[in-house]
């Protein structure tokens, strides 16, 4: 039996869609699944035992009409059974609705229900004790498998290659305390203010002495910088913003070596604790944290949201609701993470 899998959002989405073929692999140990991915997430994805073939949707199929029309013959011809659509927008709907399989589950929409035979709605809160994000996932196998295992969390594999040259690249460090720092979101909306950032991590420097490695691409230097210049001269010196990973692969060696990762809650909190690394997490106010917050024990996975203070919100504003979500509130939980993980 082959089966596709379909998830073409961001890194945290297909990372955690992977749990849909780990669970497929635990019912169907002699089933062939590819999991179908745009080309900038393919790193979170390398090495899955649980994938046997990762296909590419490019940005080209996507801009071209007949590129995209080619894309969709492809997979027909690929005779799936199975289609587990986890993405459940147009792109998606479309490969699933002219692919071949027999039975194609995804979430209920009343424009797209007619293309599936299995279909399940999105709830607010869990049913099974874990979050939501990893539950709806799972629950599109729930008629198409005997066991679903809600305990499950992604994983990300790391050959000793990759952790061999990261450990090279941080020789000059090895015997110091390694905090990873996700210090930008994926968006202004999703980013801690740049002040509070450097009051964050001017608390860490000087509760912890620990060296900190920053999240970043070079195209996001000066705004990094930015905050680098707002912190302490004892934090500038802890902060080495020489060491950092160029590729998505570089970057997860490097924080399989750290003892925490601290931040912006996003696609680099999910990928620490798919490498078993703890994390602390600071959500932006319009991210729902009960959706992404799996893994959390107030241990070794940690995370902090401004409506942890505040109970109704005036305004859904992030800047504003940001504004109130002020170091103060944090750094109490923050210093209690790291004293329990930090060596």
């Amino acid at each position: 039996m082959k089966i596709l899998v379909i998830q073409q959002k961001m890194i945290g989405d297909v990372l955690t869609s992977t749990v849909i073929c780990e669970t497929l692999k635990a019912n169907y140990p002699n089933c062939v699944i590819h999991y179908l991915i745009n080309s900038n997430t393919k790193p979170v994805v390398t090495g899955n035992p649980f994938v046997d073939q990762i296909i590419v949707l490019t940005s080209e199929h996507r801009k071209n009409k007949w590129s995209f029309l080619k894309f969709i013959s492809s997979i027909r011809k690929e005779n799936y059974s199975w289609i587990i659509d986890s993405y459940g927008k147009i792109e998606s709907n479309l490969i699933s609705l002219f692919s071949r399989a027999t039975i194609k589950s995804s979430f209920y929409k009343p424009y797209s229900k007619f293309i599936y035979t299995h279909t399940m709605e999105r709830y607010p809160i869990s049913k099974n004790g874990c979050n939501t994000s990893i539950e709806h996932r799972l629950n599109l196998l729930e008629k198409l498998v005997d066991t679903i295992d809600y305990t499950i969390t992604p994983k990300i594999y790391l050959s000793n290659t990759e952790l061999e040259a990261a450990a090279k690249k941080l020789e000059k460090v090895k015997n110091n305390k390694l905090l990873m720092v996700s210090i930008l979101g994926s968006s202004n909306a999703k980013t801690y203010p740049h002040t509070y950032m450097a009051k964050i991590l001017d608390n860490v420097v000087r509760n912890t002495q620990a060296i900190l490695l920053v999240n970043y691409i070079p195209s996001q230097l000066e705004e990094v910088t930015a905050i680098y210049n707002k912190c302490e001269l004892q934090t500038k010196k802890n902060i080495l913003l020489d060491i950092y990973g160029k590729s998505l692969r570089e970057f997860l060696a490097i924080t399989a070596h750290c003892n925490a990762l601290i931040g912006n809650e996003g696609g680099a909190t999910n990928m620490a604790k798919a490498l078993n690394i703890p994390t602390f997490s600071i959500f932006s106010p319009q991210i729902s944290k009960s959706s992404w917050n799996h893994g959390e024990d107030d241990f070794k996975n940690v995370s902090i949201h401004i409506l942890d203070f505040i109970e109704t919100p005036e305004t859904i504003d992030s800047q504003k609701l940001y504004a109130k979500f002020t170091p103060d509130l944090i750094t109490p939980k923050l210093n209690t993470f790291l004293s329990k993980n930090l060596p």
